[in-house]
């Protein structure tokens, strides 16, 4: 979440900033605008491709997926990004995607993990933590950006700090989803009755 909302908070500015030629932006502002609605359909794409995609191949190894790749198209940007445009729209579309597709996998890996009982419960706690990370997102780029100028009249170069940044976040993630497990079948808490034998939601 909080490397997906810094790409596309800066979207607009962020690709005429990379693009630049005798100082003056190479790319239009309409489509710099087109840029974003490109991402806002790669966001939506990528809730159906790799929530399906999780379907097959399993909750925490798309997770391990999103992140994973995720750190190493977030350096490809911040290294090679300014290369062509071409490059920097498909890595910016291809992290938005996952952004989008973590956020529709996470309420099946919470069943997955924790069993229908109470999921509702626990999905909302999640999307506590999850909006958290949308404010922070934000206040991290903008912080590096607001330290080297405005967005708008930057390089490609004045967004690097806060993409590395964005890897150092991508990568704690990844370790935190390596280390989750099932919870231990003596913490299942007892269904309503009349649920069918199920205990914690997971089926017997």
């Amino acid at each position: 979440m909080t490397a997906g909302i810094g790409i596309l908070e800066q979207a607009s500015p962020m690709i005429q900033d990379f693009f630049r030629e005798e100082g003056a932006a190479a790319v239009s502002v309409a489509a710099a605008g087109g840029f974003v609605g490109l991402l806002s359909l790669f966001n939506m794409g990528g809730r159906f491709v790799w929530s399906s995609a999780s379907d097959m191949i399993g909750r925490k190894p798309v997770y391990v997926l999103y992140l994973g790749v995720g750190i190493v198209l977030y350096l490809l940007l911040a290294l090679f990004g300014q290369v062509a445009t071409a490059l920097f729209v498909l890595l910016a579309c291809v992290i938005v995607s996952f952004y989008g597709g973590g956020f529709a996998a996470m309420p099946a890996y919470l069943r997955d993990l924790f069993g229908t009982y109470q999921v509702g419960a626990i999905h909302g706690r999640v999307l506590t933590a999850w909006s958290a990370a949308g404010f922070a997102g934000p206040l991290i780029i903008n912080g590096f950006l607001d330290a080297k100028g405005a967005p708008g009249t930057l390089t490609a170069a004045g967004y690097r700090p806060a993409l590395l940044t964005m890897v150092g976040v991508l990568a704690v993630g990844f370790v935190a989803n390596l280390l989750v497990r099932p919870v231990p079948e003596r913490f299942y808490e007892l269904a309503p009755a009349g649920s069918g034998g199920v205990q914690g939601g997971i089926a017997r």
